[in-house]
């Protein structure tokens, strides 16, 4: 109760705004209408396949589920995961902290309280064996299309014309390449 006016009163709400372009700070959408757009938008996505490393593994005997988290191998991002215990066992997936896997899930938006996950179908383990494996069958598929040949082989220029140089804009890399060719080419 308000000392000078009586009991406050919630304003009057004005229709709510079709998109979230068009809410302001008078007419808001409230957070159960937030979360019900995200959900359905997130309910539309389909199931991908998403690479990244296992932590915070914990699968609880007897439980239906189990819970981790997948890290990006490169960058500060994480979202959690889940399996079904039967979807598991059946990729036969032996899972450690650390462990590098691609899985193949659905997002999932929880309205409640406000988090997406992953909910995996698939877990395949990724590691060296794995990377040479696909290298190897990349080589046998570019080795039938020729590309391997003697024939098709160009032999390298004394002085190349032109050199290619993958690095940062001004990084030292770069720099280093210029200042060596220009002292031994001026």
């Amino acid at each position: 109760m308000s000392e000078n006016s009586g009991p406050v009163r919630p304003l009057p709400r004005a229709e709510l705004a079709a998109t979230a372009a068009e809410t302001t700070a008078e007419n808001p959408w409230p957070l159960r209408l937030l979360n019900a757009k995200i959900t359905e938008y997130v309910n539309r996505m389909s199931a991908l396949w998403v690479e990244g490393q296992l932590v915070q593994i914990n699968r609880r005997p007897g439980a239906g589920m189990a819970f981790m988290t997948l890290r990006d191998v490169d960058a500060d991002m994480s979202i959690s995961l889940t399996i079904l215990a039967r979807d598991l066992t059946a990729s036969q997936v032996q899972l450690t902290d650390g462990a590098r896997v691609v899985v193949h899930a659905k997002p999932v938006f929880w309205p409640k309280r406000g988090t997406l996950q992953l909910q995996a179908r698939e877990i395949r383990p990724v590691g060296l064996g794995d990377l040479l494996a696909r290298i190897e069958q990349l080589k046998k598929v570019l080795a039938a299309e020729g590309l391997f040949a003697p024939e098709r082989r160009v032999p390298l220029p004394f002085l190349p014309r032109t050199v290619g140089l993958v690095c940062g804009r001004e990084s030292k890399a770069e720099h280093d390449v210029v200042v060596n060719a220009r002292a031994r080419w001026p």
